[in-house]
């Protein structure tokens, strides 16, 4: 089944993996890097049906790196760049598309985050000012903008990023909405932002590129949203045209290790901080506010299973997929296409080798050093580092 052709709304992948919007850290000032663009040609090459350009900013405001992507007309000839060499391999090209809200950082934006509701955020650390409608209004058309942005740089799909505890998520979730208006309390309520940013998603997608979006089953902490409301999510979506979801779980300023699981290696993000400061505080609390979460194969597989169950449309699965038994066992739950990072990380070439039977399983060993390192700079696998 991995190996069959897929449709996600108008496009064709040639088989049902796709590269996960994992952050590649490779944007310096905001921009494409050459080793950006190797990497994702280094994937298709190596047999995926679809790479997914990670963490895209839709405007200023949602910037919370400085060798993130910024989208902007003035790098659309950067970006055809990265899909041609994508298209070359004969893989789709797709781009991940989001608005960290109270994670932006003051001096990347040049103002103070904004947020769902007015609260400290202590992962950025930032102090959040609550949106107003008009600024709710000006975001959601960024997120059109952002999609016709990718259209001109020859993405096949985007992906909407409302999970992990960005700003749509931040909207979604009762334990970071605290608004008493309109946009705040009841689900109802709480999903009006999504759907503001969904419209002008899909209209200007006009059914010629495809849209995924990927959203939080769970947020992972006490008073976060649970699968109960995050299936009625799942639903609204459905019935609003998105062509897929892609199933996450986690909230980065509350839960960031239930995203990915195993332990943050602490001295590694530390050791590899710009801000001395923030540095010698990521040592001495970073086991804290970033506690180990215990790492399986297929972790969010229960869960998803859940909202198979209450869909009809295309669900991508992802979550600890690092053997092609982990891939067979998801395809058998009725699941369309898995989203792998780690993995592909570790081999570029992953897809091709489970293929040609060459691998059965990833030497990837989920240290997490990937991750690690690429809050301030590009990724890295510490195993390929060390074979050098």
């Amino acid at each position: 089944m991995l190996f069959d052709p897929i449709n996600i709304g108008p496009i064709q992948l040639r088989n049902r993996s796709i590269r996960a919007a994992a952050f590649e850290g490779m944007s310096p000032n905001h921009n494409v890097s050459t080793e950006l663009v190797n990497y994702h040609q280094s994937v298709a090459k190596g047999g995926i049906g679809m790479t997914t350009v990670a963490y895209a900013a839709v405007e200023k405001s949602g910037l919370s790196f400085p060798h993130q992507l910024l989208l902007r007309e003035e790098i659309v000839p950067q970006l055809k760049a990265l899909t041609d060499a994508v298209h070359a391999e004969n893989a789709a090209a797709s781009i991940q598309i989001g608005h960290c809200g109270n994670m932006a950082k003051h001096n990347l934006i040049g103002g103070r985050p904004h947020s769902a509701s007015t609260h400290i955020n202590m992962y950025a650390p930032s102090f959040s000012r609550g949106m107003n409608e008009r600024a709710m209004i000006e975001t959601a058309k960024s997120f059109g903008k952002a999609v016709h942005l990718a259209r001109e740089s020859g993405f096949d799909a985007v992906e909407v990023h409302a999970g992990h505890g960005y700003l749509i998520s931040q909207f979604l979730s009762p334990g970071t909405n605290r608004r008493r208006d309109e946009f705040g309390g009841s689900l109802q309520n709480r999903m009006r932002f999504m759907q503001m940013c969904m419209e002008e998603v899909l209209e200007t997608a006009a059914g010629k590129t495809a849209v995924l979006v990927k959203m939080n089953m769970r947020d992972g902490f006490k008073g976060g949203m649970e699968i109960g409301e995050s299936i009625e999510v799942a639903k609204e979506l459905e019935r609003l045209g998105a062509n897929a979801l892609v199933l996450s779980s986690g909230f980065v300023s509350r839960a960031p290790m239930y995203v990915m699981r195993g332990a943050m290696p602490v001295r590694t993000l530390a050791s590899h901080m710009d801000n001395k400061l923030m540095g010698v505080f990521a040592y001495l609390f970073g086991k804290f506010l970033a506690p180990a979460v215990p790492f399986k194969e297929n972790y969010f597989l229960e869960d998803a299973k859940k909202f198979r169950s209450e869909l009809k449309m295309p669900l991508v699965y992802v979550g600890g997929i690092l053997s092609k038994e982990n891939i067979d066992e998801v395809m058998n739950e009725g699941f369309d296409a898995v989203a792998i990072a780690r993995a592909l990380i570790r081999d570029p070439d992953f897809i091709q080798k489970l293929f040609d039977e060459k691998l059965k399983h990833s030497k990837c060993d989920t240290c997490n050093h990937c991750i690690a390192v690429m809050y301030n700079g590009p990724f890295k696998c510490i195993q390929l580092e060390n074979k050098k």
